[in-house]
């Protein structure tokens, strides 16, 4: 286990130094030859002893799936998982095509309380851009700040894309997917449900959270609309990987009566 304590280190030295050189050079910031030399041999190094690492997993575990999840931290897996399948939504929103959703299944939206806080947001990032554009008179000093600042607007636009992409879904057997982007998917069968009801509330806390009673709230826009007992605890997963059970769940969706009648609907 030490050499994997070793690997995981090392990622986690030469991953930050090798993100900051990409940043300089997508900027046009060329770094001292020993700057960029020193950065790419400890990069070359950490791939080495990881390779090494995985291998030697691969041939104990038999799984590669495995030997990867011994050495990335799980947090780290997810955070990484969680942007690729913001940015690929941005694909789907273009093309209008909902992930998860099938023919018969009602699709219940969750944006509404959002959507002017994004795209205030969105607006606030541009301002920034063109202000820091203006006021930093050091060319390699703006052109790193343009990319982060260009990065920043497409994450925007990401999370928000995967939010409008993946709606809750009430499939026609009475089974709720509830969603919050690529973040937060908690499937609950129609088995699980003992009532369903419209309930508009304004918890206060972060987008998932959880009382010690084994209330799960989790918040659009300060608030939650949708109120579901579950006649036996539910397991979960927070969005960096913690695994929680929730006995109660409160949800926003747009329309709430629309998916409470779906729900009974099914459950008649």
């Amino acid at each position: 286990m030490s050499a994997v304590r070793a690997a995981r280190f090392g990622a986690a030295a030469a991953i930050p130094g090798e993100l900051v050189l990409v940043l300089c050079l997508a900027a046009g910031v060329r770094p001292p030859g020993w700057v960029t030399g020193g950065v790419e041999g400890l990069v070359l190094g950490v791939l080495l002893l990881e390779g090494w690492v995985l291998g030697s997993l691969r041939r104990r575990t038999g799984s590669w799936r495995e030997a990867v999840r011994a050495v990335v931290p799980e947090p780290v897996r997810r955070l990484l998982l969680h942007e690729l399948r913001a940015c690929a939504s941005l694909g789907r929103w273009v093309a209008r095509r909902p992930h998860g959703v099938r023919p018969g299944d009602l699709a219940a939206a969750y944006t509404g309380p959002q959507t002017a806080m994004m795209y205030g947001l969105l607006f606030v990032s541009v301002i920034e851009t063109v202000g820091l554009a203006l006021l930093i008179p050091w060319p390699a000093v703006h052109r790193v700040v343009l990319v982060l600042d260009v990065y920043g607007v497409l994450l925007v636009l990401a999370l928000h894309a995967a939010c409008v992409t993946r709606p809750h879904v009430v499939r026609p057997d009475g089974t709720l997917r509830i969603r919050y982007g690529a973040l937060f998917d908690l499937t609950v069968p129609p088995d699980a449900v003992a009532s369903a009801r419209v309930d508009r509330r304004y918890p206060e806390g972060r987008l998932v959270t959880l009382t010690e009673d084994g209330v799960l709230d989790l918040i659009v826009g300060s608030q939650t609309t949708v109120t579901l007992e579950l006649n036996r605890p539910l397991d979960f997963r927070r969005p960096l990987g913690a695994r929680a059970r929730a006995r109660t769940v409160r949800f926003h969706a747009d329309d709430p009566r629309a998916l409470v009648t779906a729900l009974r609907k099914a459950a008649a």
